[in-house]
């Protein structure tokens, strides 16, 4: 259940829910976790405006993009992290309308540790994500549905 913030200048993107939508259903898609609620309603990406003069490379240049994407330990193996940071790139380049922004966004993976991953309350490790997905999908399976 990847969290996805992206910085970048005010003004940079028109539309920052689409981006936000893009992100989170690139990432989930690319980690290849079932299509269930417990994914869908917690995979989340967060687009931040940064005011004119809050960012700059050696050269003064305020015009790059950080992405930094946070996931349970161990959820994206190589080929993943590879997918991830080129879709985002391609993705974050696409809402701004500027293909040569590639060249200046940094995607960030970080992983939090086996249970720093915090949510309704409770800091689960990697075991307990996977019995409550597996429980969720006997859920959907049987026609209990639940939004968790």
């Amino acid at each position: 259940m990847p969290m996805i913030d992206v910085y970048a200048a005010e003004g940079t993107f028109s539309d920052r829910h689409a981006l936000a939508t893009a992100l989170a259903t690139a990432v989930m898609t690319i980690e290849a976790v079932p299509n269930i609620p417990m994914f869908r309603k917690n995979t989340a990406a967060f687009v931040h405006d940064l005011p004119a003069g809050s960012q700059s490379n050696v050269d003064g240049d305020e015009n790059s993009v950080r992405v930094q994407v946070l996931t349970n330990a161990g959820a994206l193996d190589r080929d993943k992290q590879l997918a991830v940071v080129r879709r985002l790139t391609d993705i974050v380049a696409a809402a701004a309308g500027d293909p040569a922004l590639a060249d200046r966004t940094w995607v960030l993976l970080t992983e939090a540790p086996n249970g720093g991953w915090g949510l309704s309350g409770h800091a689960s490790t990697n075991d307990e994500l996977v019995l409550a997905a597996r429980a969720q999908i006997a859920e959907l399976s049987s026609g209990k549905a639940t939004d968790a």
